[in-house]
């Protein structure tokens, strides 16, 4: 027995279900990214022993990255609002 499936024109395609996803995911991860970011800088204002000091100079610099990583595959992605003009 053979089925056919008709795939309608109002129903969205594999490829554009795929982009939502990783759009939604790219989101999440920018809103993750920033929360690690806020504690690595709370850690940071907290710590007084100088070697806890350079570790969270390290997690801050390494979430950073991450963060910028992440806002360029954002604008890629054309998922930034665009910044409205000063007058």
């Amino acid at each position: 027995m053979k089925i056919f499936f008709r795939q309608n024109a109002s129903n969205p395609t594999q490829a554009e279900i795929i982009v939502d996803c990783h759009k939604m995911t790219i989101r999440e991860e920018l809103a993750q990214t920033r929360y690690a970011l806020e504690i690595a800088y709370s850690n940071f204002d907290n710590v007084t022993d100088p070697d806890l000091i350079d570790c969270y100079i390290y997690e801050v610099n390494a979430v950073l990255k991450r963060y910028r990583y992440l806002l360029e595959q954002a604008a890629k992605m054309n998922l930034l609002p665009e910044e409205k003009p000063t007058v």
